[in-house]
């Protein structure tokens, strides 16, 4: 098993920017889809951003156009690029494999909020 450490959250502005970090295996990267999830106060955990172990990449129609998920196989470190944040994008995100296989982490908070 892997610990989970995701990181790059903050406060910021509607409109602004933020890039999400998670360091993970090169046996998650070789074997699994990975995701980046978010968990809102008082609702239930969801996937946003999917990339596949061919890197092909999928998203919410949330976050669609707005969040592009990369992933560089030399650092094994899995990002999620989040652009024109809006206050409904306020969060805990964390990342995990599809389907789920690691403990989760603590996630990194992004509030959005003028």
């Amino acid at each position: 098993q892997v610990q989970l450490v995701e990181s790059g959250g903050g406060l910021v502005q509607p409109g602004g920017s933020l890039t999400l970090s998670c360091p993970v295996s090169s046996s998650m990267v070789a074997l699994y889809a990975l995701g980046w999830y978010r968990q809102a106060s008082g609702k239930q955990r969801e996937l946003v951003a999917a990339m596949t172990t061919s890197r092909a990449t999928d998203y919410s129609d949330d976050v669609k156009g707005r969040f592009v998920v990369s992933r560089d196989d030399a650092k094994n470190i899995l990002f999620l690029e989040m652009r024109h944040l809006r206050s409904e994008d306020t969060a805990l995100y964390f990342c995990n494999t599809l389907p789920i296989e690691q403990p989760w982490g603590q996630g990194t908070q992004v509030t959005v909020s003028s």
